[in-house]
């Protein structure tokens, strides 16, 4: 089992979130899953990144609700945002 560790700037997006029950359970779903080292589904849509985020995944938790992690070769996954496509690539 991996260990998730949040960046400072994941914190301030998910307390932008924090007030919405369904979008909070959804990324709880994403985190678990990678958590435990199992594959993202496919309805998720995860890909990695280029340009600003190069090395980093993302995933569509929710229409336009985004989570950027960075797995990093050790037990650890650092979530890196957390947001909109305009929030985070705009």
């Amino acid at each position: 089992m991996k260990k998730i560790f949040p960046s400072t700037q994941y914190k301030k997006d998910y307390k932008r979130y924090r007030n919405n029950p369904s979008k909070i359970a959804a990324l709880g779903e994403i985190i678990d899953i990678l958590a435990n080292e199992q594959p993202i589904p496919a309805r998720f849509s995860p890909h990695l990144l280029h340009g600003n985020y190069k090395g980093c995944m993302e995933c569509h938790i929710q229409g336009d609700f985004l989570l950027i992690w960075f797995d990093e070769t050790s037990d650890i996954i650092e979530l890196v945002r957390l947001g909109s496509h305009s929030e985070l690539f705009g």
